[in-house]
């Protein structure tokens, strides 16, 4: 099969397209799956250069948000036949282990994932469109709905709005009935954030976005109450997270989920205890995500975000384009643009 192989970290030329890597072969409770699509995230570009503390067995493919057709089934497998329309939970509950990381991913014509990992997809939701949900979409349904239970008449700042996270965030709150405070650094992202809901847009290349909450909404108070926002999204620490607690209304909820600008920030508890914050953490997804996810989409209420479709020959150009943050939305590679 043809497929984009990692044999040693380092930059994007240790990925290479090879022809003829060896087809897998479905073992008791496994089946192999065609590839139809896969949805890119920061974490294979970690995987790629390598994590401190996870081992990674040579060669490896990446790729964790996997969606396609059963091709065979193994011994003992039940209730999944050839030509079922599957999307696979990336992280294996039962043994360990997680697709594109420690277990060959989607960056690849097929791929071979335990049986008890499938997911059935509705008729009327795409193979682009379901692979884009499990780690980014359902990682912001845990942190939004499930843990954070964002509700009607809430204002939300979400931080980092154009990406994966960020987007379906920002969609899961204004379908809660929230009003959505949105940040992004170009003048395009803030445009798109509008056009998908959001009722304020900061951009925080130019302003501090605090000042900018604190104008849309007003300077927390602890006497009188009233000022600051019901709930700060921060899933990029470092220098932003004071900031994001001095956004917060007294009994205000912060929701974080990652790190990406740095996880070990300066804090100051002091706003924690006066202002009677709750910081919630979320880590990744259930299988209960993803399926509300694909719920929501079959029924037309939540509307996948899809920035370009990538032939797997073009997959380093999707990385590429993924690691210097130039996408708005998902990026999926597919072996057959034409049926993703």
């Amino acid at each position: 099969m043809k497929a984009l192989v990692l044999r040693e970290h380092g930059d994007m030329d240790r990925l290479l397209l090879e022809p003829d890597f060896p087809d897998p072969v479905a073992g008791s409770g496994d089946v192999v799956v065609r590839v139809r699509a896969t949805a890119l995230n920061y974490h294979d570009i970690f995987t790629r250069r390598g994590m401190p503390g996870i081992r990674i067995d040579m060669p490896a493919i990446l790729g964790l948000d996997i969606a396609g057709e059963i091709v065979t089934v193994g011994d003992g497998v039940e209730g999944w036949h050839p030509g079922d329309r599957v999307l696979i939970d990336p992280t294996n509950r039962v043994e360990g282990g997680l697709m594109g990381e420690t277990i060959h991913g989607g960056l690849a014509e097929l791929v071979r994932v335990r049986a008890h990992q499938l997911i059935a997809m509705p008729a009327n939701v795409g193979f682009a469109q379901a692979a884009a949900l499990p780690c980014a979409y359902g990682t912001a349904m845990r942190m939004i709905e499930t843990i954070g239970q964002v509700a009607a008449g809430e204002t939300v700042l979400i931080l980092g709005a154009s990406g994966g996270v960020g987007v379906c965030s920002l969609l899961l709150a204004k379908l809660a009935g929230a009003t959505v405070i949105a940040c992004a650094s170009t003048p395009d992202k803030m445009a798109r954030l509008r056009a998908l809901g959001a009722d304020h847009v900061v951009n925080y290349a130019e302003q501090d976005f605090m000042a900018a909450v604190h104008a849309l909404a007003g300077k927390p108070r602890i006497r009188g109450g009233g000022g600051g926002v019901d709930v700060v999204v921060n899933f990029t620490g470092g220098d932003t997270w004071v900031r994001s607690l001095r956004c917060l209304r007294q009994g205000g909820r912060l929701l974080t989920c990652g790190a990406t600008a740095g996880y070990a920030p300066a804090e100051d508890i002091r706003y924690i205890w006066t202002f009677e914050l709750r910081v919630q953490g979320s880590n990744g997804w259930r299988r209960a995500d993803i399926m509300r996810l694909l719920e929501l989409v079959g029924q037309g209420k939540l509307s996948v975000q899809i920035d370009r479709v990538y032939a797997l020959d073009d997959a380093r150009e999707a990385l590429a384009t993924l690691e210097s943050r130039r996408a708005f939305g998902k990026l999926i590679v597919a072996p057959d643009t034409a049926l993703a």
